[in-house]
């Protein structure tokens, strides 16, 4: 089949080179979102998936919007298939949807119809879930609600965090794409509508959706900082401004109000609503992680006190 693959991010980059690599379809251009200022010096930069299809040799195309009148044009001139489609981040109106023969498909990090939404892989540490995994689907107007063509699972360990399951996620969904692509090619594979019942939303992860609320459980700290590592990251307010945060630890012992920090000789300990947590990593604003140890003996934290429960940073 000829391909127009979507896609953004670095997630989306295994998905593309196992189909630029393979000999089955070929992909005739890629659709990214448009050149952004990153970095310190805020200099335009092309997303992992453009710098892909530059190295390529494959057409890109960075429409503003996928409604955008001169982009559908091409599209249909270049006459795709089917589109492949892995966190491009862009709405999809019926007027790009009706184009390819085939449909456009996406890959989905989540066992659907479980975490639809932008941040499945964060929902889905968050709460707890021991296992997860990516599918392929149709998409269609609704909020990948379309029919499965697959899936593939994936056990979610103790200490992951989100950018570590994302990325054996990448590599497996980059499979699950490949051979969901090939059995529409060979018409032995048709999606499956998605169950009614399961359901559940994983709304994308703000900076303030990232802070640590001390009064919670050491548990509940535990998924929520691993479910935003790396972006956007944990943090928590101290002394008026805010600390970013890396995976902490649990510990069953001592009793300490709520964001009250303890500093041992190799450890620093917070309160919670119940055990303390131990702190890893963390970075304090404008310099680099470094160990909390190190981090407390600079900032030498007075007896009692404690990082920020509630107000902003």
């Amino acid at each position: 089949m000829r391909l127009v693959f979507a896609g953004t991010p670095e997630p989306a980059v295994p998905s593309l080179r196992r189909l630029l690599e393979g000999t089955a379809h070929e992909v005739v251009a890629v659709v990214t979102r448009p050149d952004a200022p990153a970095g310190r010096k805020r200099r335009l930069q092309r997303s992992p998936v453009g710098l892909l299809a530059d190295e390529a040799g494959v057409e890109v195309l960075t429409p503003a919007r996928a409604s955008d009148p001169d982009f559908l044009a091409r599209l249909a001139a270049i006459a795709p298939d089917c589109c492949p489609v892995v966190a491009y981040g862009n709405l999809l109106r019926p007027a790009a949807l009706a184009i390819p023969t085939n449909g456009w498909v996406n890959l989905h990090f989540s066992l659907l119809p479980a975490w639809r939404g932008a941040a499945p892989v964060q929902a889905a540490i968050r709460a707890g879930d021991e296992i997860t995994g990516a599918s392929t689907f149709r998409l269609e107007q609704g909020m990948d609600t379309g029919p499965v063509f697959g899936t593939v699972t994936e056990k979610i360990a103790d200490d992951d965090t989100a950018g570590a399951l994302l990325e054996r996620l990448s590599h497996s969904g980059a499979g699950l794409l490949a051979a969901t692509l090939d059995g529409i090619a060979d018409g032995s594979l048709q999606p499956v509508p998605q169950p009614a019942e399961g359901v559940s939303v994983a709304p994308k992860v703000t900076v303030d959706d990232a802070r640590v609320h001390w009064t919670d459980p050491p548990l509940a700290i535990d998924r929520h900082v691993r479910s935003v590592t790396p972006a956007p990251g944990a943090w928590t307010g101290f002394r008026g401004t805010r600390l970013k945060l890396g995976p902490v630890t649990t510990t069953g012992f001592d009793d300490l109000a709520p964001g009250e920090i303890v500093v041992e000789r190799k450890r620093v300990l917070v309160g919670t609503a119940a055990a303390p947590v131990v702190l890893g990593t963390v970075q304090p604003a404008g310099k680099p992680m470094m160990p909390a140890v190190d981090w407390s003996r600079g900032v030498q934290p007075a007896a009692g006190e404690r990082f920020e429960t509630t107000g902003t940073a």
